[in-house]
């Protein structure tokens, strides 16, 4: 039906009779003369339907934005001065021969080009939102994206093996979707947190170079980075070290980038512990586009006056940070106040800072809701710990330490990525991946009084480690490693465990009882029997790393049909209920709850 698409029209096709296809994006009526920007995914070409042409003329007069048409013509300059620069066409038009309604359009719920929709609109319409020009690149993106990877990992020996979506329930973090049985009645299957145990049993199979582009299914609560159903890339590999690993895969992502967007990531990628990460920013998946770092004070805090912070740095896990913002002194004082009330929302009862004007002057020099409670000395030890200098301002946050990790975290990227940030030199707008090494083997969960992995339960303990296990696991680390972004985190992996006694401690460590282990892991400690390989891998996000390159705000606009962040699709109205009928089949009894009908 076409000959070509709209937005690859040029002046090297003057006077060339040819066929296009596409949708109407605008029609104008200039003295009789129809105009139409005809739209297809590459761009815009703009066609003239001149009124001495009768019958073509009559039928532009009743199209309407999103009518479906084959348009049939040939191919002239523009009159002068009249070119679109912002078009590849743009110079040219198409004198309309022939003009064919493919389909019409009722009329719509908002123009396509329209700028700040309503999400939930966007989400119920998404078939017209994904005529937007910034979804059609997302997803052609998206597509690139995995054809890439599927050619490095191709040259790599690696073969793609799919894994089971039906499986088996496992404590892996968060909650299975699960799926009734009809043929078993009361029992049930699993939709995959992902294909962990399946790649290690490939592993042991021999298959020692596998990878997969795969679904995966958590039934978590959601934030703007997380769906309840998210595509991974998963790879495994046998006979390799963490440090091979690594270098593989930061390989392959370093071969995406410059493949599909043209942009050259370094070679090597920075490497930084856990611990230096979570010392100097925080958090472990820092953005170190900003330079800002954290100065612990809490020592030199423990015998102020100031009730509060000498409260908090005498705690068990109480710790006071000091956050420099060079050029601060130019911060006002409502700006001071709205960080205030953002970190109050991370967690924190209050925020103090301290402005610096000249720090010959002593206390003269500062300016602080809080100077009089601290001493001179105390004052010297601030300034000389954090570097301060005449300009600048420190905020002080004071908390447990996961707590003010938390808020000074949120914080330090708040001010960095803000326009100060950019205007003082704070923010570096570059590529900056990160990977981040050397994670605790397990964290305490308060709450539970119980011991969690960090990853998950089949990461292997650094070497030396394994006869520590069950006596001191709070000193154990993993061999895991994950790879950070400008602060967001795309990937994550370990090398497994391969001996099945260090997998026995290790669900003991975690409080799985034998019965647990034996009706949910037996088949993987008896594989494990069977002369298993050292292995080991790691997993992309998909959804995230394309939402990475592509500068989008929300994983949504990447993802063809999302979910919300109640795990809706708006689309087709779903979940859903079902009838009576299937439930009796699959044994299933429900209780009589009411129903919110807004959410169906």
């Amino acid at each position: 039906m076409r000959t070509h698409y709209c937005g690859n029209i040029t002046e090297k096709l003057l006077n060339q009779v040819i066929s296009l296809c596409g949708w109407v994006h605008r029609q104008r009526n200039h003295g009789g003369i129809i105009f139409i920007d005809l739209r297809d995914y590459t761009g815009l070409v703009q066609i003239v339907c001149d009124p001495n042409y009768i019958k073509i003329s009559k039928i532009s007069k009743i199209i309407r934005s999103e009518f479906c048409l084959q348009i049939i013509g040939k191919v002239r300059k523009r009159p002068n001065k009249t070119n679109n620069t912002n078009l590849i066409s743009g110079n040219i038009e198409i004198l309309c021969r022939k003009l064919k309604i493919l389909n019409s359009s009722v009329t719509l719920p908002f123009q396509i080009d329209e700028e700040n929709i309503l999400e939930v609109t966007n989400l119920k319409y998404r078939v017209l939102y994904l005529r937007y020009k910034h979804m059609q690149k997302n997803l052609r993106l998206r597509h690139k994206v995995t054809m890439e990877i599927r050619k490095f990992l191709d040259s790599k020996k690696f073969i793609e093996i799919e894994t089971p979506i039906l499986g088996k329930s496992t404590p892996e973090g968060a909650r299975d979707y699960l799926v009734p049985s009809r043929i078993n009645p009361g029992k049930f299957f699993a939709l995959p947190q992902s294909p962990q145990l399946f790649k290690q049993l490939l592993m042991i199979a021999n298959f020692d170079r596998y990878y997969q582009i795969t679904k995966c299914f958590r039934d978590e609560d959601l934030r703007s980075d997380r769906q309840p159903e998210f595509t991974q890339i998963d790879c495994e590999v046998s006979f390799m070290n963490e440090e091979e690993i690594r270098s593989l895969f930061e390989n392959m992502i370093r071969v995406i980038f410059d493949k599909t967007l043209n942009i050259k990531l370094p070679n090597p990628f920075p490497i930084i512990e856990w611990s230096t990460a979570i010392k100097l920013y925080g958090s472990d998946k820092p953005d170190t586009r900003i330079k800002l770092i954290f100065t612990n004070l809490t020592n030199i805090m423990k015998n102020v006056n100031f009730k509060l912070f000498s409260k908090i740095a005498n705690m068990k896990n109480g710790k006071i940070i000091g956050l420099k913002i060079p050029g601060g002194l130019d911060i006002s004082r409502n700006e001071i106040d709205s960080y205030t009330q953002f970190v109050k929302t991370h967690g924190a009862k209050g925020l103090v800072y301290i402005k610096i004007h000249k720090i010959s002057k002593g206390l003269d020099g500062l300016k602080s809701p809080i100077i009089k409670y601290f001493n001179n000395l105390t004052l010297e030890k601030i300034i000389y710990k954090t570097k301060a200098q005449n300009g600048d301002i420190i905020f002080l946050g004071a908390d447990e330490k996961n707590i003010v990790n938390n808020f000074m975290s949120a914080l330090r990227i708040k001010i960095g990525c803000s326009d100060f940030g950019k205007k003082n030199n704070i923010f570096d707008n570059n590529w900056r991946p990160l990977w981040v090494i050397n994670f605790p083997m397990f964290k305490y969960d308060e709450t539970n009084n119980n011991w969690i992995a960090r990853h998950h339960p089949f990461t292997a303990p650094k070497d030396g480690y394994e006869d520590f296990i069950l006596t001191n696991p709070e000193k154990i680390f993993s061999k895991a490693y994950d790879l950070i972004i400008n602060g967001r985190e795309i990937g994550g992996g370990s090398i497994r465990i391969h001996n099945a006694k260090i997998q026995k401690n290790i669900f003991k460590v975690l409080n799985i009882n034998d019965e647990i282990v034996k009706t949910q892991f037996e088949f993987l400690l008896n594989s494990l029997k069977y002369g298993a390989p050292p292995h080991g891998g790691i997993a992309f996000g998909l959804d995230r790393l394309i939402t990475i390159m592509t500068g989008s705000k929300s994983i949504r606009d990447v993802i063809a049909f999302p979910k919300t962040q109640n795990a809706q699709c708006l689309l087709t109205n779903t979940p859903s209920i079902v009838d009576k009928k299937q439930l009796n089949e699959l044994n299933i009894l429900y209780k009589n709850t009411k129903i919110n009908k807004n959410l169906y």
